[in-house]
């Protein structure tokens, strides 16, 4: 398991290029961590980090967002904390998108684990007492 340390903000620029070239093999990622850990944050600076240009924020409502990069590498955003059960996964078409060979930024992955591919990389965010970010990493 990998940790990465994220002391404030000043960090997370240098916390999401270690990730990604940690993990350039791999497309699927579940961020797990409580409301308000930084998942959302974090990703942001992965799109950041990755070329995107786009406005990155939590689709929370729309349950996906889309992303390009600067070089056309396209990333898909979940947010399932809204959806009631896994047929409503299913009504979105997951497979197209997890099965899509693009990036998968996953929040809440919790509520779908069923569906999530045989490997992927769980990206547990922890806030510890001084407000730092503990990032925990294992490929599932």
């Amino acid at each position: 398991m990998k940790h990465i340390e994220i002391k404030s903000l000043n960090d997370i620029k240098a916390a999401a290029k270690q990730f990604l070239h940690e993990y350039n093999r791999h497309r699927i990622f579940a961020f797990y961590g409580k409301m308000g850990s930084g998942k959302t944050t974090f990703i942001k600076a992965l799109c950041e980090e990755m070329g995107s240009h786009d406005n990155v924020t939590s689709p929370t409502f729309s349950i996906i967002n889309e992303y390009t990069t600067s070089s056309e590498v396209m990333i898909y955003h979940f947010d399932f904390y809204r959806i009631k059960n896994l047929q409503e996964a299913f009504d979105l078409g997951y497979e197209d998108y997890f099965f899509s060979g693009n990036y998968c930024f996953i929040e809440w992955p919790e509520r779908v684990e069923q569906l999530l591919p045989e490997e992927f990389v769980k990206v547990e965010i922890s806030v510890e007492a001084n407000e730092t970010r503990l990032i925990e990493v294992s490929v599932v």
